[in-house]
């Protein structure tokens, strides 16, 4: 791995904390107080046209594309987010269960963001079902 890919934070999950990995997220985030923060507003699952898929799993990979277009755009990428927060309209465990799939595409079992859900009754635009937010170390 190169100097630039390597994140530039430590993921943990404690002891006598429950793993979070089935639910695909670390409970701990350590930043070193010298490091480049990137905060990214939340990416809905809208494309460029501002046109929303139908469904929640379609939504949540645009959203993780736009996320990964702003931090591509400061020279990041997705494996430099340490820190999510995850908004889901009506959520359940199988729209949890959807995100879990999706996350894993990005990143590896065991080296999830530090996450927040919180289900929501809607989102800025009509038919929004998820928004993510996030925040990036770069070296």
């Amino acid at each position: 791995m190169s100097e630039d890919s390597r994140p530039a934070f430590e993921l943990s999950n404690p002891p006598g904390l429950c793993d979070p990995s089935n639910n695909g997220y670390s409970h701990v985030a350590v930043v070193p107080a010298t490091t480049k923060l990137l905060f990214i507003a939340g990416q809905g699952g809208e494309y460029a046209d501002g046109q929303l898929p139908a469904t929640f799993c379609e939504q949540t990979r645009q959203a993780l594309a736009n996320l990964e277009t702003a931090l591509r755009a400061q020279g990041s990428n997705l494996q430099q987010v340490f820190k999510l927060t995850l908004l889901i309209v009506d959520h359940d465990e199988h729209r949890l269960g959807e995100w879990v799939k999706e996350a894993n595409k990005v990143w590896h079992k065991g080296a999830y963001p530090v996450c927040t859900l919180i289900p929501v009754p809607r989102l800025a635009l009509d038919g929004m079902l998820v928004e993510i937010e996030a925040v990036a170390a770069c070296h």
